[in-house]
């Protein structure tokens, strides 16, 4: 692995440390500059959020701190940090000038005003590599609709009128500080464009710097490009704490920071000097032997950023999302790059008939180990699989396969590394974050954002419209939401569907509210973009519009489902309830769509089981082979995993998503590289030697002619293009007809196909009768026994079953057909089929695959 600043290679190095939030260890050049700090932290404004107005806003001179309708948004850098539910607050009749108080102030400069660029201002300054794209700048202006009224949920679900009160209030704190934005920044569209202002923006004559610190006492630009000479490019603070320096270009007209260059700012805190990774940093690198991070200044020739050739793909109606991770989608032990999963594992994608790619771990993280989701630098692409402009080229190549790139992007907490993070960044314990307690995720270890800071929102917004902009991706899974939407973060909580949890004093309505923006922002400017919300609770109006007064999500991830799958295995086939199974898949708010799976990566770490392993366990090891007899073990696992995946899909929700190996049923489990950890505790946790063995996935199995993983994977790519072909997640007709506990039967109907499973262990029906909407003939088109998905072939692909008129199971017309034990079979309305489809087809059309 190399690293040079040319910036054509970068390192690829796993961390192995921890940072506490109790100490800063400074970095300069290739040799570290550790300095002990103190340990005591404070924050320098009576306010915990932005430095911004020295004016705090008190209508009328009357402010009372108890009031929380009037000190939730004094002004618009400070926005309280006290809990903010109101449950019994009438606003009905408020007009918008009393709940915008701060209307009433006489004006509120801009955090960028009086800077040092106003003596270069005529020379327009942009974001670094932002005209990387074929797309034309000057396109029609996209701009964001006004806010609606926030009233049609209660058209949908009347049960939110008893909680009208607090909806009501969380609809008016989002259109305040709509009004905000327009008033102090020009709008969201302007809001949302942060890097263009902080972080490095570069100029014909020169680089600006600037950086939000209000903590810090002095400021200096340090890298490569000055020696790292603290007294060299020291930095000028306006009244609102942000720092800048401008650097103009060099004699002969080139940049004073050449491209590859690594760069920190080195602040005087109160806590002691600490260099720190720029905040907007767009990329960031490990060298070999170092344990922390560098910025990098990433700005390479014109000649050499890439260009994107291909369009965005047009949004299907119905998501089949892989998730994956670049790091471990090699079949090698090691960590693999951007240009080998663009080459190798996007046709793979592509081949076995999914329709989007979910990625994780794009946001820099210091910790390999901690699955991408502690954050350390929001705008920088992970630096261990390669360069942004690599990420941009697999991009590119996805959407020349028509594959939408979903990015997994975490905005719900972020590292406590406090050397290459955002944690304690200019020297206080409440810059980005919440102070204290309220400011630490206990199980996570992780600090928590402050959604009512200003410049956090300015900060978030930016982040997810720089990965839309710049890297052109197509939305995204927002992770954690849970976590960000209650006070108790949905910790030892067990969420019963009562709307007293949802509508309380333990939800955290500026979290939702940043939720409301965050998604207006994206949909307003990127109307065809995707956004998937992480929520195990069932919050109410998650994925209804903004406008209407939802969050505004477009999917929910319906995490239940797994959970019930784990549930199922640790008990006996014998006591595995149909209703059950029905209820759990199709218990979902009605107008809001889910992202269903029966496991994603959460299953597949080390400490739990994939499906794969809770029905096989270690018989996967001798009895996966097709030159040797299999084991009932194997026959029942096989047999049940392609069930389970064909029912969620086809009953839990109007997307489905499938973690990258687990469609073949990949054995063990994943382990990233880790070392041995001391807890303060004095216990010990085992390390696996910095292995990459677990830590890979081995698609070879997938593939292996000579191993039953194959019907496996064959079986899940032919349920992806029964899908692609005939729509069925998305079809407004489902009728569910049976759900036998004696018999082990589930019968439904979705658009035009009737899906039959007999979960039975060992009983067969023969001329079993099952109710069907339309009459006519009918096809098998998937079958889970098919000899090619490792089943049995019990069944004859080329009988047509004709339906009968007459009522049975609540359904006009029936069929007779055969249901063997351990089965899923589809049928389809001949009428509603293509030319020359039929199971045989798509059996042949998954051999050519």
């Amino acid at each position: 692995m190399l690293f040079c600043v040319s910036g054509l290679r970068f390192p690829r190095v796993s961390p192995v440390y921890r940072f506490g939030a109790s100490s800063f260890n400074g970095a300069s050049r290739s040799c570290s500059l550790s300095l002990l700090l103190k340990k005591h932290h404070f924050s320098p404004f009576s306010s915990l959020t932005v430095a911004a107005s020295k004016k705090v806003l008190d209508p009328g001179g009357q402010g009372d701190a108890s009031s929380p309708m009037t000190d939730q948004l004094e002004s618009p850098s400070t926005i309280s940090d006290d809990p903010q539910v109101i449950h019994n607050v009438d606003i009905e009749g408020m007009e918008d000038d009393k709940m915008i108080a701060v209307e009433e102030q006489e004006s509120f400069p801009s955090v960028f005003a009086n800077s040092d660029e106003e003596a270069h201002a005529e020379e327009p300054s942009v974001p670094l590599h932002r005209n990387a794209s074929t797309e034309k700048s000057e396109a029609k202006p996209r701009s964001i609709p006004p806010p609606g009224e926030g009233q049609k949920i209660y058209e949908i679900d009347s049960l939110l009128l008893g909680f009208r009160n607090h909806i009501d209030y969380r609809y008016a704190q989002y259109k305040k500080i709509r009004k905000e934005i327009d008033k102090y920044e020009g709008g969201l569209e302007v809001f949302s464009r942060g890097y263009e202002k902080l972080g490095f923006t570069r100029s014909e004559t020169g680089i600006t710097y600037r950086e939000w610190a209000p903590g810090a006492k002095s400021a200096a630009l340090i890298g490569d490009f000055n020696n790292w000479n603290p007294s060299a490019d020291t930095m000028s603070q306006n009244e609102f704490g942000v720092w800048e320096i401008f650097l103009p270009n060099t004699a002969d007209g080139s940049p004073a920071i050449p491209h590859g260059s690594r760069v920190k700012i080195r602040m005087e805190t109160r806590s002691g000097v600490k260099d720190s990774i720029p905040a907007w940093i767009k990329f960031s690198v490990q060298a070999p032997g170092e344990i922390p991070y560098s910025g990098i200044y990433y700005d390479p020739p014109e000649e050499e950023k890439y260009v994107f050739k291909h369009p965005h793909p047009k949004r299907p109606k119905s998501l089949r999302i892989y998730e994956s991770h670049v790091g471990m989608s090699s079949m090698e032990p090691l960590i693999n790059t951007y240009a080998n999963f663009r080459d190798n594992v996007l046709p793979r994608i592509k081949r076995l008939g999914y329709n989007a790619v979910q990625i994780m771990a794009i946001q820099e993280h210091s910790y390999y180990a901690s699955f991408g989701y502690h954050v350390t630098n929001f705008f920088a692409p992970s630096s261990r699989f390669g360069t942004p402009d690599d990420l941009k080229s697999l991009i590119d190549r996805a959407h020349e396969l028509g594959l939408l790139v979903l990015m997994d992007i975490v905005h719900s907490h972020a590292s406590n590394n406090v050397l290459d993070g955002l944690n304690m960044f200019d020297g206080t314990d409440a810059h980005y974050f919440h102070s204290g307690s309220k400011g630490h995720h206990w199980m996570w270890d992780s600090r928590l954002f402050n959604y009512g800071s200003w410049e956090v929102l300015r900060f978030l917004l930016s982040n997810a419209r720089w990965w839309l902009e710049e890297y052109k991706f197509d939305g995204f899974r927002f992770d954690g939401v849970t976590s960000m939407m209650y006070t108790h973060h949905g910790l030892q909580v067990a969420f019963t569907g009562n709307y007293n949890e949802y509508f309380g004093y333990a939800t955290d309505v500026e979290a939702v509210v940043y939720l409301m923006l965050v998604n207006d922002m994206i949909h307003g400017l990127y109307p065809e973009a995707v956004t998937i919300g992480e929520d195990v609770s069932g919050m109410p109006t998650f994925c209804l519009p903004v406008q209407d007064g939802g969050v505004g999500f477009d999917y929910r991830l319906h995490m239940a489902v797994a959970d019930k799958w784990i549930e199922l295995l640790k008990k006996r086939d014998e006591d595995w309830k149909m209703g059950d199974i029905v209820y759990t898949l199709v218990n979902r708010r009605w107008l809001e769509k889910c992202v269903v799976y029966a496991e994603s990566h959460d299953q597949a770490l080390v400490g739990d089981k994939t499906i794969a392993f809770w029905l096989m366990d270690k018989d996967m090891y001798d009895f996966m082979s097709l030159d040797r007899p299999s084991s009932p073990i194997i026959d029942r696992g096989i047999a049940l995993h392609k069930m389970i995946r064909l029912i969620t899909m086809g009953l839990g929700g109007e997307g489905y998503l499938n973690f990258m190996g687990n469609e073949f049923g990949h054995p063990e489990w994943i382990d990233f590289p880790r070392g041995e950890q001391h807890l303060p505790s004095g216990k010990v946790i085992p390390g696996n030697n910095f292995s990459y063995d677990k830590c890979r996935r081995r698609f070879d199995l997938g593939d292996a002619d000579y191993l039953r993983y194959k019907g496996m994977q064959q079986f899940d790519q032919a349920m992806q293009h029964v899908e692609a072909k005939y729509g069925f997640m998305t079809s407004e007709h489902q009728y569910i007809s049976r759900k036998d506990e004696g018999e082990r039967v589930i019968v439904f109907e979705r658009g035009n196909l009737v899906f039959v499973f007999n979960f039975h262990w060992h009983e067969s029906y023969g001329g079993y009768r099952v109710g069907c909407s339309k009459p006519g003939k009918y096809k098998i088109v998937l079958d889970s026994d098919d000899l090619l998905f490792g089943g049995f072939n019990r069944l004859n692909h080329d009988v047509e079953f004709f339906s009968t008129e007459g009522w049975y199971d609540n359904r006009p017309r029936s069929l007779l057909v055969y249901a063997p034990n351990r089965t899923a079979v589809v049928y389809a309305l001949v009428e509603d089929e293509p030319k020359a489809t039929g199971n045989l087809q798509l059996t042949e059309n998954v051999k050519n695959c």
